[in-house]
C-alpha cells in the first residue's frame, strides 16, 4: 500500500525524511541547528519541514535506537503524535538522560517518523462494562510476579 505524505521544506538546511530501504517503518528526521543538552535536560529541536498527512493518519515520532544506547537520548514524549491537521514545523523534544552533555549536530538524523492509520473512533457512555478474567486489577496485575 502506497500513501503520499507531503512535506514542505521551510529551511534551506532540512532534509526530506525518506524510507532509507522498502519496507522500513520509520523514516530519519534531521535537526536543522546544533544545540546542546546538559543531563538531565530537554531541548525542542527543529527539522525546518512541515507535513500534510493524509486523511485517517497520523505521524508518531519515535527515539532513534542508536542515540538511546550509545548516549541515552531519547524523544521525551515517546512516542510524540502528529496529527492531520497540524501544519507547523515538525519539532522533536529530546531528553538526554545520559551523565555528559549531548550536542545535537546540524544534519544529524534526531528521531524517526513512522505513519499510522487512526481509526475513526465513536465513543458510548454505559453504565456497565463486560466482565474479564483481570477485571479491575491494576498496572503489573497480568499474573507476573
Amino acid at each position: 500500500m502506497n500513501l503520499e505524505v507531503k512535506i514542505k521544506r521551510i529551511h534551506a538546511d532540512a532534509k526530506t525524511p525518506v524510507q532509507a530501504t522498502p519496507g522500513d517503518a520509520g523514516m530519519d528526521l534531521y535537526s536543522i541547528e546544533t544545540s546542546r543538552i546538559p543531563s538531565g535536560e530537554a531541548r525542542l529541536i527543529g527539522t525546518g519541514l512541515q507535513i500534510e498527512l493524509p486523511k485517517g493518519t497520523e505521524a508518531q515520532i519515535r527515539p532513534r535506537s542508536g542515540l538511546a544506547l550509545k548516549h541515552s537520548v531519547t524523544v521525551l514524549n515517546s512516542p510524540g503524535t502528529i496529527d492531520e491537521g497540524y501544519r507547523g514545523e515538525i519539532g522533536v523534544i529530546l531528553m538526554n538522560h545520559g551523565k555528559e552533555t549531548f550536542v545535537v549536530e546540524k544534519s544529524m538524523r534526531i528521531a524517526q517518523m513512522v505513519i499510522q492509520f487512526v481509526p475513526s473512533i465513536q465513543v458510548t457512555e454505559v453504565n456497565e462494562l463486560s466482565q474479564t478474567v483481570r477485571g479491575s486489577s491494576g498496572f503489573g496485575s497480568s499474573g507476573t510476579k
